[in-house]
């Protein structure tokens, strides 16, 4: 398991948020190895001209090395995102951004020095028009083309180190599907071969404050899309539940009638098609997920392995995870004992903090427990259960703090 540093991963998003501006994309970007748009704003690049950033050289940390560490200089993500880009706009102040054009999470107003605070809160706590309008919010988001962000649907060896660039469009929801599987999928080494051991945003440190981030950027992404800027995620509190409470038509999609995997066709979640799935067919062709659709969302909500997941977790695990003192520990992978981490993704016994190979509980229960898209983690987030799952684990993360 690749093992990165908590600060390295945080870089991954911050130095280009969706991975790959439209504006960067051309042979030209990519063989000047530059990404500094210009903010509509001054028309500078990064808003120099107004203060709100320049165009600088990248500097990172040296990337970790050892025998855990088989390869080197191999994939696109590795000391990201100098494979594609040595300069980017870094920001000044309260400002964010591939441009340097958004505020900081937590920030607004022209300049973004107003502070503002949103609340989170329970789903079933919505009204029915606010139900509705996040529903709305969703299907709104999968069916608009991102006008910011593209994806590549190639390495960038395969690409002729940059010169014949291969992007693609994608839809808003989709773009966070996309970086999902990305910062999971396996790497490519060419031939047949590639490296299943690694993840850059599970079993370790970053697994918690890199889900937050993916959280926040997709809300940041939704309050532009509607120009609601109260928008938050509302997240699903699935303690001591003893079925899929939300997994109803009002809300996520019932059971359809007839195929227990599919979807009732009176939820419109019915008609989404998932993309990212086809994890060995990319490994064998040595290829990107280019966001083709590939079949129906599927989920079949309690018929699972309930040898590895007997119930979904219950206040007591909550309360008990909660109670360990020690963030990481030891190897710092699914093996670590008393480590709150290791226990709330899902890999100790919540009661114990004691690493248990043969069950999968907390993060990984909600996951494993919806039998479906959920259970596949490169593709898990086409399923938008997801994002109300995550930002109850995120609740956690606070709770903790």
């Amino acid at each position: 398991m690749l093992l990165v540093p908590l600060y390295y991963l945080l870089w991954i998003f911050q130095g280009s948020l969706g991975q790959f501006p439209r504006a960067c994309v051309s042979s030209k970007n990519l063989l000047e190895k530059e990404c500094c748009p210009i903010w509509s704003g001054d028309g500078s690049p990064c808003g120099q001209l107004s203060g709100r950033g320049s165009c600088q050289e990248i500097r990172l940390s040296r990337a970790p090395q050892g025998p855990q560490f088989p390869f080197f200089r191999v994939d696109d993500r590795e000391e990201w995102p100098t494979v594609f880009y040595n300069r980017t706009c870094q920001c000044s102040g309260n400002f964010m951004g591939f441009n340097c054009g958004d505020c900081k999470f937590g920030f607004l107003g022209s300049n973004c020095q107003e502070r503002r605070l949103l609340l989170r809160r329970n789903i079933f706590d919505l009204s029915t028009s606010e139900k509705d309008k996040f529903l709305a919010y969703l299907n709104l988001a999968k069916h608009t083309i991102n006008l910011d962000y593209v994806i590549p649907t190639s390495t960038y060896a395969q690409m002729n180190n940059g010169s014949t660039p291969l992007f693609k469009d994608i839809n808003i929801y989709d773009l966070f599907v996309w970086m999902h599987y990305y910062v999971s999928r396996d790497t490519l080494l060419g031939g047949s071969s590639v490296w299943k051991d690694i993840d850059f945003a599970h079993e370790a440190p970053g697994f918690l404050p890199w889900h937050r981030y993916f959280l926040l950027l997709w809300e940041q992404e939704i309050q532009k899309l509607t120009g609601d800027v109260n928008f938050t995620i509302p997240y699903w509190d699935w303690r001591d539940a003893e079925e899929c409470t939300i997994c109803t038509d009002e809300y996520m999609g019932g059971r359809h009638p007839t195929n227990p995997s599919r979807l009732s066709p009176a939820s419109f979640f019915s008609s989404w098609k998932v993309i990212c799935s086809r994890l060995e067919e990319y490994n064998i062709q040595q290829s990107l997920c280019n966001a083709t659709e590939e079949g129906p969302l599927l989920r079949n909500p309690g018929n699972h392995d309930r040898g590895r997941t007997p119930r979904i977790p219950t206040s007591a695990d909550v309360e008990s995870c909660l109670s360990l003192a020690q963030y990481e520990a030891g190897s710092m992978d699914r093996a670590a004992n008393f480590s709150f981490r290791n226990t709330l993704e899902g890999f100790a016994d919540p009661l114990t903090g004691i690493a248990n190979s043969s069950q999968s509980s907390m993060h990984n229960a909600l996951h494993i427990y919806m039998n479906g898209t959920m259970s596949q983690v490169q593709g898990s987030a086409n399923d938008p259960i997801f994002i109300l799952h995550h930002a109850f684990v995120d609740r956690s993360v606070d709770n903790y703090s």
